[in-house]
């Protein structure tokens, strides 16, 4: 009969209280940026509001990540709480793949169901549903009054940039993977390697796309405001952006960490669950890359 296991309880904590201040903020930061911005007035507090929230996630998220560190370097946790991690880190993927679902079922719903019913397939639309002689194609984006319903002048192809991001992101999750065979093999000269050329691929790619954000506003026309394709092209890829500099800073963080001489070749969670996050990061892209970009 297996000896019980300990199963460590941390003392009370400031921490969830503070993260619920801190996201209450800065989502009422960004309603205010967006409500304000819609009316034409003045969005400077409502700035305000999401940098201060901001920090204030930023502030949590140092000081209960450290606690966990501290405490993981004390000797404090079990096998039974390394499982409870590695389930909590899969139940967060998890419900980062239902965000990112949302918004491709909104890009499917509309491609395939509204976009066809209101070109006249079927019974449920007219081929003048919208304006005389609209085309159900996609992109949407030829408009009868482009003053009134501002239309991009094209659409990002897939075989430049996007292209270029596809081949940084698949590459990352190489070298993040020989970075991780490196530390169960503790070598840590090479971790500090891999992983340092993952975090100069992870930065390329947010130029790249930073950059192609500029092209398509200025020289294309193509906003949050160019109809649907507009809308779920930037939610889509800018969430993703979104999760890319996370996944960064956590790479960032996990270099720190194997420069201090953190982990073992047999206690290690805390890289492998940026490792997950990563991975699951760049599979988001490659859906973008076929469905947004390609298809």
């Amino acid at each position: 009969m297996a000896e019980n296991q300990t199963y460590y309880v941390p003392e009370q904590s400031k921490w969830p209280i503070v993260a619920t201040v801190g996201l209450g903020v800065m989502l009422y930061g960004v309603a205010a940026i967006m409500v304000n911005g819609k009316e034409g007035n003045s969005t400077t507090g409502s700035w305000i509001m999401f940098w201060v929230g901001s920090a204030i996630m930023v502030y949590m998220l140092f000081g209960w990540f450290g606690n966990v560190i501290k405490e993981s370097r004390s000797g404090l946790y079990s096998p039974q709480m390394d499982r409870s991690f590695r389930w909590g880190m899969s139940w967060f993927i998890f419900s980062e793949v239902m965000f990112f679902a949302a918004f491709f079922g909104a890009l499917f719903y509309a491609r395939v169901f509204a976009i066809p019913w209101l070109g006249g397939e079927g019974d449920r639309g007219s081929s003048n549903m919208l304006w005389e002689g609209f085309q159900a194609t996609w992109p949407l984006i030829n408009t009868p009054d482009p003053d009134s319903y501002p239309a991009p002048e094209g659409v990002i192809g897939p075989w430049g940039l996007p292209l270029i991001n596809t081949i940084l992101l698949v590459t990352s999750s190489f070298t993040v993977t020989v970075a991780h065979h490196a530390l169960k093999e503790n070598n840590r000269q090479k971790v500090k390697t891999w992983l340092t050329a993952t975090i100069a691929l992870a930065l390329v790619f947010v130029c790249v796309q930073g950059y192609e954000y500029v092209h398509a506003y200025r020289d294309l026309g193509l906003t949050l405001e160019s109809g649907i394709y507009g809308s779920t092209f930037f939610m889509l890829t800018g969430f993703h952006g979104a999760h890319v500099i996370l996944g960064t800073l956590m790479l960032f963080i996990m270099l720190l960490r194997i420069r201090k001489g953190h982990f073992t070749a047999d206690n290690h969670f805390g890289f492998e669950a940026a490792a997950w996050y990563w991975h699951f990061v760049d599979v988001v892209w490659l859906g973008l890359f076929v469905f947004v970009y390609v298809i």
